[in-house]
């Protein structure tokens, strides 16, 4: 006779953070880990410092959200930079939150880059190629995210670095498995119906449909 099994999926829900938005302690309850922004696009150290304490009330992971140093644009617009430029900025962000963990007694979990700068290295080798330089130099236990099957997942691992695949439940997607850029109307999916199925989908099924975005 057969036998039917009722198998447990585990999933990390993730979160930006500490980017000065007054709602951070009620999103807290429903998330396993938080990227806190690290005062270049948004935040500073007292951000950090309140959030990184509302993690440890939660016992939500902490991550690094490093991003370009562009607080004007929140950090979403694109910014041409050098090997060395791109690894002391994101190498200043990953340490401020380093040095703020070890005051508040706890561990830096991950890294992921926030906005353009994510974008930008999941769609180019050599960039994630120094963002996976910066976190194995300052500490290699942390663990990478990234845009699952992006070049800074691949990168990563190329290093021996932990990584974390992520998925968008509120973005749509282009078929080259691409995040839509923000400013098409259709990047974003406000329906909660409509982000449900399509996290359901990613987790159960592997697979994220495409929206025609013309």
């Amino acid at each position: 006779m057969p036998v039917s099994y009722n198998l447990m999926h585990t999933i990390d829900i993730n979160c930006d953070l500490g980017e000065g938005f007054p709602f951070d302690n009620r999103l807290m309850p429903f998330i396993s880990s938080a990227n806190i922004a690290c005062g270049f696009h948004a935040g500073d150290e007292d951000t950090i410092k309140r959030t990184i304490d509302l993690c440890l009330i939660d016992e939500v992971a902490i991550g690094a959200h490093p991003g370009f140093n562009d607080r004007v644009n929140f950090g979403r617009t694109n910014m041409q930079l050098t090997a060395c430029e791109l690894y002391d900025l994101f190498a200043e962000q990953i340490e401020l939150m380093q040095r703020i963990c070890r005051r508040e007694g706890c561990l830096l979990h991950h890294v992921k880059p926030h906005g353009a700068l994510y974008n930008m290295a999941a769609a180019n080798a050599e960039m994630s190629y120094t963002i996976a330089a910066v976190i194995k130099e300052l500490d290699a236990s942390l663990i990478v995210y990234g845009l699952s099957n992006s070049h800074l997942i691949t990168e990563a691992k190329k290093m021996g670095l932990q990584t974390a695949s992520e998925v968008f439940a509120d973005r749509t997607y282009q078929p080259d498995g691409t995040l839509t850029p923000r400013t098409n109307s259709l990047a974003l999916i406000n329906n909660t119906e409509d982000a449900l199925a399509q996290s359901l989908q990613m987790v159960l099924e592997k697979t994220v449909r495409w929206r025609s975005c013309s």
